[in-house]
């Protein structure tokens, strides 16, 4: 057979499944398939809510069913109605289902760490991890408000600001930028929004205001394995809501020349092109939108 891009996808969907252990009776030798484990590992992951489940594993209500009772009659888990909406269902873990998914996490780090062992070239294998999951998970990305000065959000700024430094001639010193306190980024003067795929952040975006009627958007990165997916445009779509709830009429923002894929997107949403408003060294395009 020909390496065509349908046989090349075909041959990493066969790989993937057999490296897992996608069709075992016992997944990672703990007695039940893949399906029931990644049920338990949801519940342990905090999603209780078992509608949120389903929707999360996609999953249909008569299997969701199925896996649940299944994990009950084992005494792994325990459902009961919500204490404040009885038509919904909330599902936790037992001491025992505790203890089975602590045995799976360290079973599946394992498995992850096996296969980096295999790697000829660590990096490209996880960027390439990265780009599947991404394109794949495209549906189940979510956008959710943050603290900044959080781990996952340091971790989005670092990456953002380690990029300017390599695109932007002069390089990139956070020192020396115009670089927003954490509380203009929480309400009630601005917010902090992360994009979020399967648990690990893909994107940022930042409003810094200060109570009155104008912010500033600021810090939108994307992922390298998320671009191209609509990400920043959508991004910009909830910084512009969450202004809105907070009473803001006018946004600014800035911009380097070197950005081009975001002077693109601002030029195509709306943002018309203002006189400096800052003393900030790096940037050389200023806009404006009127909410």
């Amino acid at each position: 057979m020909l390496p065509d891009p349908v046989s090349r996808i075909r041959r990493f969907n066969r790989v993937v499944t057999a490296e897992v252990g996608a069709l075992d009776t016992s997944f990672l030798g703990r007695g039940r398939p893949l399906g029931a484990a990644r049920v338990l590992n949801a519940i342990g992951q905090g999603c209780g809510d078992v509608g949120k489940i389903r929707a999360r594993l996609g999953l249909d209500s008569g299997l969701a069913s199925r896996l649940l009772r299944g994990l009950e009659d084992e005494g792994l888990v325990e459902t009961a109605p919500d204490a404040d909406d009885a038509r919904r269902r909330v599902a936790r873990l037992t001491e025992a289902g505790k203890a089975e998914f602590a045995a799976y996490e360290a079973l599946s780090n394992a498995q992850a760490g096996a296969f980096l062992s295999r790697a000829a070239r660590t990096e490209a294998l996880l960027d390439a991890m990265d780009l599947v999951a991404s394109t794949l998970g495209r549906g189940r990305i979510t956008v959710e408000e943050a603290d900044p000065r959080g781990a996952e959000a340091r971790w989005c700024l670092g990456e953002y600001y380690a990029e300017l430094g390599r695109r932007f001639a002069s390089g990139f010193d956070v020192a020396r930028s115009r670089d927003p306190d954490a509380e203009a980024m929480v309400r009630p003067r601005g917010v902090f929004l992360l994009a979020m795929s399967d648990g690990l952040p893909v994107g940022c975006v930042g409003l810094k205001g200060s109570g009155g009627a104008m912010a500033e958007v600021k810090r939108l990165w994307i992922a390298p394995s998320a671009r191209g997916l609509g990400l920043g445009r959508r991004l910009m779509d909830e910084v512009e809501a969450a202004a809105r709830s907070l009473g803001v009429a006018t946004l600014r923002l800035d911009t380097n020349g070197a950005l081009g894929e975001a002077l693109a997107l601002y030029r195509t949403t709306g943002w018309r092109e203002i006189d400096r408003f800052n003393d900030d060294p790096y940037p050389d395009h200023f806009f404006e939108k009127q909410l």
